[in-house]
């Protein structure tokens, strides 16, 4: 079709078109203002994350510890903001709990079970979400998901585990991954802390909201501390746990074998106990009788992990003061947590992998003056997969459906604490490897906990292999027995009573395993692709 114009339709029209360009161009300009002004009121947000920093060594949480002032500017920032009492990991090792905190979902669904987990670049879903609310992302420190964290606009990771002293680490632009290399001297808690204060000061731009995470290497096995601690606590009796030397109702046929058959084989230990692995022999405590040798290997124990966290607590002093001190003090979320929890002796046990609380329980801290009133306390029931959709919501944005985990952000505006999860789930599942626990997942409410040790491996193909180098050929991957472990939490703190035979607790057994059987198949963890398992499941459920 053809239009024809006269004079006057053609300067009508070229008035509407002017007045249709001059108003696109003003809505356009109102919507890059309101760009601008919602990142400017968006918070900056610092994740820190030390590796195996468990409760007990909090001054905050009340531990045994707590009297030694293990922790005096992470409790700072403690009464200053907001403590979490019931914050737990879904998996207590090192990469699965990484991976469930980047993609905010459960292990099944993010494929990472185990130590050998990779997180592929496409589901490093916090920083993908984080940018698109127009954040600038970086992480300094522990990675330990194997992918290249490309979806950070900087990077400056540990390869693996890292080293200690003088670490290296791979680095955004100086090369391709795995080999853009750099390296520095002296320990690594300094040298993280100057990485970021750095980045912080010289490599972000200072008009965008920024998401970072800060993760340290310490306090993890072996504890090699920075040589200026070597003092500290040296005069010191470290208070010790009474389940260290005795639990005579602890455990189950599981964890000790039948007729304790297995109290040579289940668990690294802190006293010889264990055939393979003890503080007793790692630090080669000779003494007249087993108390005395197991009490000096704790006492040495604890004072290297001590002198690391110490370490980090103060390296945290360095890292605070230069917040306050570049106006970044009151506008920045800042979260502090372990990977995992830690057994300090508790059982005579060393490391994490357990259910029980000391391994599974995360530490929890939140400071933001705008939002975060000084000095609370929640005894709401969060995990790690709720960390991602917490700081999403904090940033201004929504929780993307594929996550699981569910925010909390409401419970640090003290809005309400109604509707949220009374149980979480628990699955370890590497079978006898490295610290020789079985293979096992549970229920964990406020007053009570479930565990069912299936005690057989993923795959069934290392059944009998060698596991690790340092052990003889004698050591081998094998099932080990069925069995449940419950505790009454109310009553039993400490996890040393298992109550799963008690007549007066059956009614409240049989609940807890309907509700584990409905929460594993509502977050897609149960054991269809593994059937093997799901037959020891079904032959000893009830």
């Amino acid at each position: 079709m053809i239009l024809l114009l006269n004079l006057n339709q053609k300067a009508t029209l070229s008035y509407w078109l002017l007045f249709a360009f001059i108003f696109s161009s003003a809505c356009q300009g109102t919507q890059e203002s309101a760009t601008e002004s919602q990142m400017a009121s968006q918070p900056n947000i610092i994740f820190i994350m030390s590796d195996d920093h468990t409760t007990q060594a909090f001054g905050t949480y009340g531990s045994r510890l707590a009297a030694l002032n293990p922790t005096p500017v992470l409790d700072e920032l403690a009464a200053e903001g907001m403590v979490f009492d019931q914050a737990f990991c879904h998996n207590s090792i090192c990469t699965p709990s990484r991976a469930n905190i980047i993609t905010g979902q459960y292990s099944q669904t993010n494929g990472v079970l185990d130590l050998d987990g990779v997180l592929p670049i496409e589901k490093q879903y916090l920083p993908i979400e984080m940018k698109e609310l127009g954040y600038q992302t970086a992480i300094i420190g522990k990675w330990h998901l194997k992918e290249e964290p490309a979806n950070f606009d900087h990077y400056e990771v540990l390869p693996g585990q890292g080293k200690y002293f003088d670490p290296e680490f791979r680095k955004k632009g100086e090369g391709s991954w795995p080999e853009n290399m750099v390296a520095y001297e002296g320990h690594s808690s300094d040298i993280i802390t100057d990485r970021t204060l750095d980045w912080l000061e010289n490599k972000r731009d200072k008009d965008q909201p920024f998401f970072l995470m800060h993760h340290y290497k310490a306090p993890h096995d072996d504890f090699e501390f920075a040589p200026r601690y070597a003092d500290y606590l040296e005069d010191t009796e470290i208070p010790e746990p009474s389940s260290l030397y005795e639990q005579p109702d602890f455990g189950s046929e599981a964890t000790m074998g039948k007729n304790d058959s297995l109290i040579h084989r289940i668990g690294t230990s802190v006293s010889d106990r264990h055939t393979y692995r003890s503080y007793v022999q790692q630090y080669g405590f000779e003494a007249a009788n087993r108390k005395e040798a197991t009490h000096l290997a704790y006492q040495e124990y604890l004072k290297r992990y001590l002198r690391c966290v110490k370490g980090v607590d103060d390296n945290l002093g360095r890292l605070f003061t230069y917040l306050k001190e570049n106006d970044l003090w009151e506008n920045t979320v800042i979260i502090y947590t372990g990977d995992q929890g830690f057994m300090l002796g508790e059982h005579d046990y060393m490391d994490k992998r357990w259910m029980y609380d000391e391994s599974m329980r995360m530490p929890f801290i939140v400071h933001y003056p705008k939002v975060v009133k000084a000095g609370r306390r929640s005894d709401v029931i969060i995990n790690n997969t709720d960390y991602g959709p917490t700081m999403l919501e904090l940033a201004g944005g929504q929780v993307p459906d594929y996550m699981q985990g569910e925010s909390f952000a409401d419970v640090l505006k003290g809005e309400t604490t109604e509707g949220k999860q009374t149980a979480t789930y628990y699955r370890y599942w590497m079978h006898l490897m490295h610290h020789d626990v079985p293979a096992h997942f549970g229920l964990r409410t406020k007053d009570y906990k479930l565990i069912f040790y299936y005690g057989l491996p993923s795959d069934m193909n290392s059944i009998g292999k060698a596991t690790m180098p340092w052990m003889d050929e004698s050591y081998s991957i094998e099932q080990t027995p069925a069995a449940w472990e419950f505790y009454d939490l109310s009553q039993d703190p400490e996890e040393v009573h298992n109550r799963y035979n008690d007549p007066a607790y059956q009614d409240i057994i049989a609940q807890l395993k309907q509700e584990l059987k409905e929460k594993r198949g509502a977050l897609h963890e149960t054991d269809a692709d593994f059937p093997h398992i799901q037959e020891v499941i079904d032959a000893h459920w009830d």
